[in-house]
């Protein structure tokens, strides 16, 4: 039985049929499933704002209304999934959080740093604010890895790994390695490598495949050029050709100080809906 524990971050308009999927998934192998609702807080109206210096925040009569309306309505969807997962079977616990975008991230990391592995629901792309900030939660606030697109239908039998030797791929590789043991094959795909010691080396993802052999995985290693194209679509037709139903690639940012915008790839990778996909960092 699995000792595991899966966080769902999903929202209160997540369907009943995919938080169901997802407990059927995690009852198979005895994972216990962490939902954590995260929805926003009413916004105040601009008028409430003052003028600096003299300004000051008038809160509107019936805005703590709206809140408490907010809450209530999100605790009868947390009682409703929680009855959901007991009709499952499911050992899980739902949790439910009104919060400011920017906070999103803080809410999410606290449930991420005692959980295994995120998970987040397919509808929180109708929210790109509140996708990108919990993702910055994981990925930047927590030691663990989040998949999109996950399948819940059956575990991987192929994994593609985009391979740079970088950290994040590194990191991606050793929080993966449960998939990666239970896969009847692992791809190591190297697109345009750079074969310098201070890079990926003279035989790119050679070292990777020896130490996941060791680890008992069926290995192969192919290195591939973009021609030009975007890697994100090089990664996604290299994927698809192998036969892969999951992909693990480190997840990368833009810049030093606001670590919530994610690099091109990483960001390419997240939206395409077709592929399951695991990051790390």
């Amino acid at each position: 039985m699995s000792s595991r524990t899966l966080l769902f971050v999903m929202n209160s308009a997540t369907p009943d049929a995919e938080i169901a999927a997802m407990a059927e998934m995690t009852g198979r192998d005895g994972t216990h499933l962490v939902c954590l609702l995260v929805d926003p807080t009413p916004a105040l109206p601009a008028y409430a704002y003052g003028i600096p210096p003299y300004g000051a925040v008038n809160i509107p009569d019936n805005w703590q209304m709206q809140v408490q309306q907010a809450h209530n309505a999100q605790q009868t969807r947390v009682d409703e999934v929680e009855k959901l997962l007991a009709h499952h079977g499911t050992s899980g616990q739902v949790m439910g959080t009104l919060t400011a975008s920017l906070h999103v991230k803080h809410q999410v990391a606290r449930c991420a740093r005692v959980s295994d592995e995120a998970v987040f629901a397919n509808n929180l792309r109708e929210t790109p604010h509140l996708l990108r900030e919990s993702i910055s939660g994981v990925l930047f606030h927590s030691p663990i890895g989040f998949q999109v697109n996950a399948n819940t239908a059956h575990k991987a039998t192929r994994v593609f790994i985009a391979w740079d030797s970088s950290p994040p791929a590194a990191a991606a590789v050793h929080r993966a390695l449960p998939y990666l043991k239970n896969a009847q094959e692992v791809v190591i795909g190297c697109i345009d490598p750079i074969m310098t010691p201070e890079h990926d080396g003279p035989d790119p993802g050679t070292d990777l495949a020896a130490w996941l052999s060791h680890h008992g995985c069926t290995v192969t290693v192919s290195q591939y050029p973009s021609g030009e194209r975007s890697i994100s679509d090089c990664i996604q037709d290299r994927a698809r050709e192998t036969g892969a139903d999951l992909i693990v690639m480190g997840a990368y940012a833009r810049g030093r100080m606001i670590q919530t915008v994610l690099g091109g790839t990483t960001r390419s990778m997240v939206e395409q809906t077709e592929i399951p996909v695991f990051f790390a960092h």
